[in-house]
């Protein structure tokens, strides 16, 4: 049984220091520049442009937005890696990144207060994912222009699909995560199995 929560950063430190392809200066996103889509925790995406590329490799952690009108925008973290492969996984969808938007720095800036805030906020975020699943999963989109040709369609349905699990992590597994990481933020260590968490 996993714990309430686990700390990713001494695993993706390792990480950073024992493969050649990922180094902990591709980390330089700035918490003022920040997704508002990103979930609470050490991960997240600041100014980004991965070219769309990154969920190829982390399709359970990383979605795409539509800032830039009909087409891709920038990332967001929409799921916290739990245990080492997943650290891996976000990492390597991270190095995708040309404008090394990612950090790992969360920690440092996420209160408790500012956690429930954004739980108390989520309506919007998950209105915004269910709006944007339906476009993206649709299957002709006149109003993208040139993204219109069918060659593109794969990739959308992909991006939607990813919205689709960040609803489905809003409605079933993001509350317990972000209690364990509550107490986290309180109490800097992990909690133990059997231990009170804090309510959002």
């Amino acid at each position: 049984m996993k714990p309430a929560y686990w700390d990713p950063l001494p695993t993706a430190r390792r990480l950073t220091e024992t493969r050649s392809h990922l180094r902990a200066e591709m980390l330089k996103g700035a918490w003022a520049d920040r997704n508002w889509r990103n979930v609470p925790g050490p991960f997240y995406a600041g100014e980004t442009d991965s070219m769309a590329i990154g969920r190829l490799d982390a399709p359970d952690h990383i979605c795409y937005d539509d800032d830039h009108g009909g087409g891709f925008g920038g990332v967001f973290v929409f799921r916290q890696p739990t245990d080492e492969a997943q650290v891996f996984d976000l990492l390597c969808g991270a190095s995708l990144d040309l404008y090394q938007g990612y950090n790992w720095d969360g920690d440092e800036h996420w209160t408790v207060e500012a956690v429930r805030a954004w739980w108390a906020d989520r309506g919007r975020v998950r209105a915004w994912a269910v709006e944007i699943a339906a476009d993206w999963g649709a299957d002709t989109h006149p109003h993208w222009g040139y993204n219109n040709d069918p060659q593109y369609l794969g990739h959308y349905h992909d991006a939607a699909q990813g919205h689709r699990d960040f609803i489905a992590y809003i409605d079933d597994g993001l509350e317990a995560y972000l209690r364990g990481y509550l107490f986290w933020l309180e109490q800097r260590r992990e909690p133990q199995s059997g231990e009170a968490l804090p309510r959002l």
